[in-house]
């Protein structure tokens, strides 16, 4: 991360994982060690009960390699992993209940702390012009697109950067529940990122989400005239603190913005692009009759 001028934060790669200098979306040095420390008391938990690896891995069903790569922090155990361990180990829950601490590990840190923004934030508005925003994918949709990404990824990284996105939607169940605006390009709705079947469920996806109370998504039609985000996509996120940032994603680049003024422009921009964009009644019809179409 670094800092301009005026004193925006900067961060250098993009927020899915991909595409980045350091595009590699290899563990970072909290997630290695967050891995380490879970390996290691699992290999306590496995001597404790007077196992070797060998047996161990034969009675949870993985390889003795396996266990060896899981206790070391070479490789972040499977839920499955987790629950076989539990129960062969007698531990009541207390192994199993490191699930939701190896998942965080496994996703990227740029991804963790994008995360960690939307969970702080009461009110969330995005405006899309390349692929459909990550809160609003499918599973399907999301990994299309990862498998896209050049360079490319080997498939446990294409796993492991979905999984993040997908984590990342909780954000729809919190309580009391944030304000979720996203206004949508209509190409988007269009493109059929991983087939036509796909684009179908990703439609559904929409007007499932779309009809949460504390969700409203717009679409912008291909033929308006006035248009106040052709500068590209963007979000601004209001905190729980009263302050506001912005975020904003190119090729390479991920910025997150925190100066009053940028933000506030951003904002400014925002409400001009809500104004020009369909309603959330005419959007969902729209998006109702493409689902019609593919």
């Amino acid at each position: 991360m670094s800092v301009d001028s005026d004193g925006t934060e900067r961060t250098d790669y993009t927020t899915d994982g991909a595409d980045g200098p350091g595009w590699d979306p290899g563990l970072d040095d909290e997630g290695t060690a967050v891995l380490k420390a879970i390996g290691r008391q699992l290999k306590m938990w496995r001597e404790a009960a007077g196992l070797r690896q060998a047996e161990f891995g034969a009675a949870i069903g993985y390889s003795d390699e396996m266990v060896s790569s899981v206790e070391r922090g070479r490789r972040a155990p499977k839920p499955q992993y987790l629950e076989k361990a539990d129960e062969v180990l007698g531990a009541r829950g207390k192994i199993e209940g490191m699930k939701k601490d190896v998942a965080e590990a496994r996703y990227p840190k740029k991804v963790r702390d994008l995360a960690r923004l939307e969970e702080d934030a009461v009110e969330l508005g995005a405006y899309g012009n390349t692929v459909i925003h990550g809160l609003l994918q499918t599973e399907e949709y999301t990994r299309a697109l990862i498998s896209e990404r050049q360079p490319a990824y080997r498939d446990d990284e294409v796993e492991r950067i979905v999984a993040a996105r997908l984590a990342r939607q909780d954000v729809f169940e919190r309580r009391p529940a944030p304000l979720l605006t996203f206004v949508q390009e209509e190409a988007l709705l269009r493109r059929p990122v991983g087939g036509r079947m796909v684009l179908r469920r990703q439609l559904e996806r929409l007007l499932e989400v779309g009809k949460l109370r504390h969700v409203e998504i717009q679409v912008m039609p291909t033929e308006t005239e006035q248009h106040s985000g052709l500068g590209g996509s963007f979000q601004v996120l209001k905190l729980n603190d009263g302050t506001a940032v912005g975020h904003n994603e190119v090729q390479l680049t991920s910025r997150l913005i925190g100066n009053p003024k940028e933000v506030h422009v951003l904002e400014m921009r925002y409400g001009m692009i809500r104004a020009q964009a369909l309603r959330s009644r005419e959007s969902l019809a729209f998006i109702e009759k493409l689902r019609g179409e593919t």
